[in-house]
């Protein structure tokens, strides 16, 4: 792996933008990815917050789904935001029933778990790996984990052990947008995450 590590982000819908400032932010190399040519790419991908359901249906329309399968089995870093937490779940409740999901983490997760856009919020997140306090999460129709399997590394719950952040080995997921605050650590640790795997 180069020293600079190219970092893709998914940019089918959601939050590309932010991302692609945040990663560069945490010093590595970013490229959108919408096809499969792309994915080899990159040394790790972000998947964004958006709308799960359209992201899965857009995956399999631009024949993404199953090389992203292929890559995370493959041992390829992850990260999953929002809606990229759900696409990284193994199992979702409330989702629709043709609903796909890239999968990787051994984790069941609610889909917009929080409520409805106006019921989002902002709240301050101990994750564990991450120096220098708290973090600022913003929950937009967030998902959250309601159970975790054995490999799987709960790194913050809320005050009420709603769990909001989980590692499985090279994947990380988070409920809420570190990509919407300018702090950037949360992208720099996945960006670390990145470099090891090499």
């Amino acid at each position: 792996m180069p020293s600079t590590p190219t970092v893709g982000v998914l940019a089918l819908q959601g939050d590309v933008r932010e991302h692609t400032a945040a990663l560069e932010a945490a010093g590595v190399q970013t490229c959108p990815v919408r096809r499969p040519e792309e994915l080899d790419a990159v040394h790790g991908l972000v998947i964004p917050g958006g709308e799960s359901t359209t992201m899965s249906n857009l995956a399999i329309a631009f024949g993404l789904l199953e090389p992203l399968r292929a890559r995370i089995r493959g041992g390829m870093p992850a990260y999953g935001s929002c809606a990229g937490m759900i696409m990284l779940a193994d199992k979702i409740l409330d989702g629709r029933d043709d609903q796909e999901t890239v999968g990787g983490i051994d984790m069941t997760v609610r889909r917009n778990a929080f409520g409805r856009q106006n019921e989002s919020f902002e709240a301050a997140v101990e994750i564990a790996g991450i120096d220098g306090g708290p973090c600022e999460g913003v929950f937009i129709r967030a998902p959250w984990v309601e159970s975790v399997g054995a490999g799987v590394e709960v790194l913050a719950t809320l005050p009420d052990e709603t769990i909001v952040a989980v590692r499985q080995g090279n994947l990380l997921a988070t409920s809420f947008h570190p990509e919407l605050t300018g702090d950037h650590r949360v992208h720099a640790f996945f960006a670390g995450l990145v470099r090891q795997s090499g």
